[in-house]
Protein backbone atom coordinates (compact mmCIF):
# COMPACT_ATOMS: atom_id res chain seq x y z
CA UNK A 1 0.00 0.00 0.00
CA UNK A 2 1.02 3.57 -0.89
CA UNK A 3 0.02 6.46 0.39
CA UNK A 4 0.14 9.74 -0.17
CA UNK A 5 0.13 13.31 2.17
CA UNK A 6 -0.40 16.29 0.63
CA UNK A 7 -0.21 20.13 1.76
CA UNK A 8 0.45 23.75 0.34
CA UNK A 9 4.21 23.79 1.03
CA UNK A 10 5.05 20.31 2.80
CA UNK A 11 6.74 22.13 5.86
CA UNK A 12 4.04 21.53 8.67
CA UNK A 13 1.11 19.33 8.46
CA UNK A 14 1.58 17.43 5.86
CA UNK A 15 4.96 16.29 7.20
CA UNK A 16 3.64 15.89 10.99
CA UNK A 17 1.11 13.60 9.10
CA UNK A 18 3.52 11.36 7.93
CA UNK A 19 5.36 11.41 10.99
CA UNK A 20 2.53 9.97 12.83
CA UNK A 21 1.56 7.70 9.72
CA UNK A 22 5.00 6.04 10.17
CA UNK A 23 4.71 5.90 13.64
CA UNK A 24 1.58 4.31 14.17
CA UNK A 25 2.15 2.10 11.27
CA UNK A 26 5.02 0.64 12.97
CA UNK A 27 3.31 -0.34 15.72
CA UNK A 28 0.83 -2.72 13.64
CA UNK A 29 3.52 -4.14 11.76
CA UNK A 30 7.17 -4.73 11.69
CA UNK A 31 6.93 -5.47 8.26
CA UNK A 32 7.64 -2.80 5.93
CA UNK A 33 4.20 -3.39 3.81
CA UNK A 34 3.17 0.28 3.92
CA UNK A 35 5.02 3.34 1.94
CA UNK A 36 4.19 6.63 3.44
CA UNK A 37 5.14 10.17 1.20
CA UNK A 38 5.02 13.52 1.49
CA UNK A 39 4.64 16.05 -0.67
CA UNK A 40 3.44 19.61 -0.74
CA UNK A 41 2.01 21.48 -4.08
CA UNK A 42 5.30 23.57 -3.54
CA UNK A 43 8.11 22.74 -1.25
CA UNK A 44 8.92 25.77 1.19
CA UNK A 45 11.06 23.46 3.74
CA UNK A 46 10.46 21.93 7.07
CA UNK A 47 9.34 24.17 9.47
CA UNK A 48 11.56 24.14 12.24
CA UNK A 49 8.73 24.56 15.06
CA UNK A 50 6.56 21.61 13.50
CA UNK A 51 10.19 19.65 13.71
CA UNK A 52 10.34 20.96 17.72
CA UNK A 53 6.90 20.16 18.68
CA UNK A 54 7.11 16.55 16.96
CA UNK A 55 9.93 15.57 18.90
CA UNK A 56 7.85 16.69 22.19
CA UNK A 57 6.52 13.73 21.11
CA UNK A 58 8.88 11.43 20.31
CA UNK A 59 8.81 11.40 16.89
CA UNK A 60 11.89 12.66 14.99
CA UNK A 61 11.19 14.70 11.49
CA UNK A 62 13.74 16.07 11.11
CA UNK A 63 16.01 14.16 8.05
CA UNK A 64 12.54 14.28 5.89
CA UNK A 65 12.84 16.58 3.02
CA UNK A 66 10.19 19.16 1.32
CA UNK A 67 9.11 17.67 -1.89
CA UNK A 68 7.37 19.21 -4.69
CA UNK A 69 4.31 16.56 -5.82
CA UNK A 70 5.69 16.54 -9.51
CA UNK A 71 8.41 13.96 -7.76
CA UNK A 72 6.08 11.20 -6.84
CA UNK A 73 4.24 11.87 -10.00
CA UNK A 74 5.25 8.25 -11.69
CA UNK A 75 3.74 6.55 -8.28
CA UNK A 76 0.29 4.80 -7.86
CA UNK A 77 -1.27 5.47 -4.86
CA UNK A 78 -3.92 3.71 -3.10
CA UNK A 79 -4.65 6.88 -0.66
CA UNK A 80 -4.02 10.30 -1.11
CA UNK A 81 -4.80 12.84 2.16
CA UNK A 82 -5.32 16.05 1.51
CA UNK A 83 -4.35 18.21 4.64
CA UNK A 84 -5.82 21.71 3.92
CA UNK A 85 -8.01 23.39 1.35
CA UNK A 86 -5.28 24.34 -1.31
CA UNK A 87 -4.08 20.89 -1.68
CA UNK A 88 -7.51 19.63 -2.03
CA UNK A 89 -8.89 21.66 -4.58
CA UNK A 90 -5.24 21.60 -6.56
CA UNK A 91 -4.00 18.11 -6.02
CA UNK A 92 -3.58 16.01 -9.28
CA UNK A 93 -5.59 13.73 -10.59
CA UNK A 94 -4.84 10.27 -9.80
CA UNK A 95 -6.62 6.78 -11.23
CA UNK A 96 -9.97 6.44 -10.09
CA UNK A 97 -8.88 3.30 -7.48
CA UNK A 98 -6.84 6.42 -5.93
CA UNK A 99 -8.75 6.63 -2.55
CA UNK A 100 -9.02 10.49 -1.52
CA UNK A 101 -9.74 12.01 1.58
CA UNK A 102 -9.71 14.99 3.15
CA UNK A 103 -8.31 16.31 6.37
CA UNK A 104 -8.24 20.25 6.48
CA UNK A 105 -6.26 21.30 8.95
CA UNK A 106 -4.96 25.19 10.01
CA UNK A 107 -2.11 26.12 8.94
CA UNK A 108 0.34 26.94 12.09
CA UNK A 109 2.93 28.28 10.11
CA UNK A 110 0.55 31.34 9.79
CA UNK A 111 0.57 31.86 13.37
CA UNK A 112 1.12 35.29 14.99
CA UNK A 113 2.28 36.41 18.90
CA UNK A 114 4.66 35.49 20.91
CA UNK A 115 7.23 32.39 20.36
CA UNK A 116 5.23 30.52 23.08
CA UNK A 117 1.58 31.27 21.14
CA UNK A 118 3.30 30.35 18.30
CA UNK A 119 4.17 26.69 19.67
CA UNK A 120 1.00 26.66 21.17
CA UNK A 121 -0.50 27.07 17.88
CA UNK A 122 2.15 24.10 16.12
CA UNK A 123 1.17 22.23 19.57
CA UNK A 124 -2.74 22.49 18.51
CA UNK A 125 -2.25 21.39 14.79
CA UNK A 126 -0.25 18.17 16.12
CA UNK A 127 -2.48 17.02 18.55
CA UNK A 128 -5.58 17.38 15.95
CA UNK A 129 -3.54 15.53 13.40
CA UNK A 130 -2.45 12.67 15.40
CA UNK A 131 -5.74 12.54 16.41
CA UNK A 132 -6.93 12.04 12.92
CA UNK A 133 -3.98 9.52 11.91
CA UNK A 134 -4.60 7.76 14.95
CA UNK A 135 -8.60 6.77 14.19
CA UNK A 136 -7.70 6.21 10.56
CA UNK A 137 -5.00 3.90 10.77
CA UNK A 138 -7.01 1.97 13.68
CA UNK A 139 -10.03 1.77 11.14
CA UNK A 140 -7.38 0.22 8.39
Amino acid sequence: MKILILCTGNSCRSQMAEGYLKHFLSLISSESKVEVYSAGIEAHGLNPNAVEVMKEDRIDISKNSSDNITKYKNIDFNYVITVCDNAAENCPVYPKDTVRIHWPFDDPAKATGSEDEIKLEFRRVRDKIKSAVRKWVDGL
